[in-house]
């Protein structure tokens, strides 16, 4: 069985005194590919680090999280966009729009977010969203500049079964972690109505620690509690669920 973690943060300071077993634990479970989504120009150097120590498992991204947005949110993709000329990297992000936090910034948000779509289609690239209470926004400024190849994660997906559709149409997957073992989510009624194909896996570690270590620390190799909710989900087992999101992530990032 193969695993890959979309998306998971294990590069921040909540791993720095075990990250070596975290890691041996996730491959120990089956996962066989972990994506490192950027915040800012703060943490790209643990990023490009943590890939560079464990290549062939650990692939780096690179984009400016909506919540990292500010007054001088242009210089910092300035110096971004230099990297993205010299290296590659695996995909964009992680960007999108948060209006949860903080609405001070929403315009720069929705332009950082335009900055960076632009790079995903320039660059060929898979682009990862953040939505925090933003989902229709997010979903209106990919629909405004969609160019047609565009693809990528919607990074957490808890939306309506409406707005998943509207995700899926335009060629985007599901981003799916631990809010789905959550007991009241309400997820699993969605989430069973939409097509499997559809659906990538996630664990956005150290957060969103699924059921039934929720409220400790979240680590990739939980992603198999994710993956056995959706096995109960789809009435499927978990070989299955593994196999078909795994294909899916390989689409999404063009790799092996």
């Amino acid at each position: 069985m193969e695993l890959i973690d979309t998306h998971a943060h294990i590069y921040l300071k909540e791993f720095n005194n075990d990250r070596k077993e975290v890691i041996a634990g996730a491959i120990n479970s089956s996962v066989s590919k972990i994506f490192l989504p950027n915040i800012d120009k703060s943490t790209l150097d643990q990023v490009l680090n943590l890939e560079a120590e464990y290549p062939g498992l650990c692939y780096a991204m690179i984009g400016l999280h909506p919540c990292s947005v500010n007054a001088d949110f242009e210089q910092e993709l300035k110096s971004m966009e230099e990297w993205l000329e010299k290296r590659s990297f695996s995909g964009i992000g992680e960007t999108g729009t948060d209006l949860y936090w903080d609405q001070s910034y929403r315009s720069q948000q929705i332009e950082s977010l335009k900055i960076q779509v632009n790079w995903a289609g320039t660059y060929k690239l898979p682009l990862i969203l953040h939505s925090r209470d933003s989902l229709d926004l997010s979903i209106q400024v990919i629909e405004e500049t969609h160019s047609g190849d565009l693809s990528g994660i919607f990074h957490c997906f808890t939306g309506s079964l409406d707005q998943a559709r509207q995700i899926i149409d335009l060629g985007f997957y599901l981003g799916i972690g631990g809010v789905l073992t959550f007991k009241n989510s309400g997820l699993g009624s969605i989430i069973e109505n939409v097509p499997l194909e559809k659906i990538v896996l996630e664990t956005d570690s150290p957060y969103l620690t699924p059921h039934p270590h929720r409220g400790k620390r979240n680590e990739p190799a939980y992603i198999n509690l994710i993956a056995q909710k959706l096995a109960e989900i789809y009435d499927t087992d978990i070989s299955t669920i593994a196999d078909i999101t795994t294909e899916n992530a390989k689409k999404v990032f063009k790799t092996g």
